[in-house]
């Protein structure tokens, strides 16, 4: 096999440039797994340069069936790079892989992709050709054997791939048309409503404590009587759970109802919202 053959072998291995594959070559004497190994350890140095800029842009990628869905977020640090074609090409290998491994961190860097070199090998590669930090962020799967999930993508990049992703999980026996669409309906409010947690009682209680820190300290100094001040201390809080619970939120498609109203008004007396995840770029 001629260097340039080695060249074009090891690009398509790595995506790594022309230079860097030609000066592998050259350094390994005509050797593709050392030269494999030089441009692994090159990147890495490249790569551990960006760890300390900022990523805030990126995508999120949705995989899977109504069965087993997976949330995955890639960052990077400009929108251009995050429409990057190698990038985007990477980040739907990556997503399938992610559904595959449930969305386990680190099984998923350690696993192969289709040019056989893991998912962290693969994301030094990229760092170092494309020049930006690239890290994974959050991941999530969800699993429904007894029903469906539902998903939306708000503002797609490509395919798969958007900016703001979300899964929400239904249990019911009714697979009737009313039920997929508020399935559908529903993923979209959670995109537009940002909810924190299904009911009032599952929200954290970190959360809770950091709310009510800010409350105290906007009515410190208001010069309310104590027991009206804490009246309006409790009222806040209310409102607080009220707007960032799931069932309680304003329905998105209908304002005065709540999220709970609608289940009801559905009339399927198996329909439960099991869970949902909610991604979103910047956030």
């Amino acid at each position: 096999m001629s260097d340039i053959e080695k060249v074009k072998k090891l690009r398509e291995a790595t995506g790594a440039g022309f230079k860097d594959c030609n000066l592998a070559i050259k350094e390994s004497s005509g050797d593709l797994d050392k030269a494999i190994e030089i441009l692994r350890v090159k990147g890495i140095s490249k790569a551990s340069k960006k760890m300390s800029r900022n990523a805030n842009e990126g995508v999120v990628a949705i995989s899977g069936d109504e069965k087993k869905t997976s949330l995955i977020e890639v960052n990077c640090e400009t929108d251009f790079v995050a429409k990057n074609d190698d990038f985007i090409n990477f980040v739907k290998e990556l997503s399938e892989i992610n559904n595959d491994n449930d969305s386990n961190i680190d099984n998923l860097k350690k696993s192969k992709m289709k040019n056989d070199l893991t998912v962290e090998d693969n994301l030094v590669a990229l760092i170092a050709k494309i020049g930006e930090k690239i890290t994974i962020g959050k991941t999530k799967t969800i699993l429904n054997s007894s029903s469906n999930n539902y998903k939306y993508l708000h503002t797609v990049v490509k395919d798969n791939l958007a900016k703001l992703a979300v899964v929400v999980s239904l249990e019911t026996a009714d697979k009737s048309e009313a039920v997929k669409i508020f399935g559908k309906q529903l993923s979209m409010h959670i995109a537009a409503s940002n909810p924190i947690a299904l009911n009032s009682d599952l929200i954290d209680q970190t959360i809770l404590d950091k709310e009510q820190e800010l409350i105290t300290e906007e009515l410190k100094n208001s010069g309310k009587p104590e027991d009206i001040a804490k009246k309006i201390s409790l009222g806040k809080m209310n409102k607080f759970k009220e707007e960032n619970a799931l069932l309680t939120q304003a329905w998105v498609m209908e304002p005065k109802k709540k999220v709970q109203d609608v289940l009801k008004e559905l009339a399927v007396n198996d329909l439960k919202i099991k869970e949902f995840s909610r991604i979103k770029i910047g956030e």
